[in-house]
């Protein structure tokens, strides 16, 4: 067997709360328009995502709303606006299906990182999600706590 390539995508931004807020359901890959500032402040990896969100437009153009991609330090009079909504690049049944999600009751799009992949592209991963109750999130969390504690007991017994 050939040895695998290990992927050498680096992510730029990631989008915690939402794994917390929402149950996620199907995720898409998405390429991301942006200007030689912004490129260029993402590989310094100080942007965010956690307050973002995902729009269709009625045109059919996907746009990411609320992301903060700082400006870059070095670049003077050409910068650009941190807070601007970006253009994102699906095919047409991706948008399609995005679109159907959230006409649905209760479904949202959601960010879930921004990286750059092996080619050096920016692409944001976003999901169709659902929002969850405060009691769903208590049972995540109990959850969780019980697989840490099952694997410290396991480890401990050998």
């Amino acid at each position: 067997m050939a040895p695998r390539k290990e992927s050498l995508y680096k992510v730029a931004a990631d989008n915690r709360k939402a794994r917390h807020n929402y149950e996620i359901g199907e995720s898409f890959e998405a390429g991301l328009m942006l200007t030689g500032t912004e490129v260029k402040s993402l590989r310094t990896g100080k942007a965010t995502i956690a307050e973002s969100y995902v729009s269709v437009n009625r045109a059919g153009e996907v746009f990411l709303v609320n992301a903060t991609i700082p400006e870059y330090l070095q670049a003077n009079r050409f910068n650009h606006e941190p807070k601007r909504p970006r253009k994102l690049l699906l095919h047409m049944r991706e948008i399609a299906r995005l679109e159907q999600g959230a006409e649905r009751e209760g479904m949202t799009i959601v960010p879930l990182k921004i990286y750059f992949n092996d080619r050096g592209r920016a692409k944001v991963e976003i999901a169709l999600a659902k929002g969850k109750q405060l009691h769903d999130k208590r049972e995540s969390e109990k959850k969780r706590d019980w697989d840490r504690e099952k694997g410290r007991l396991l480890r401990e017994k050998g």
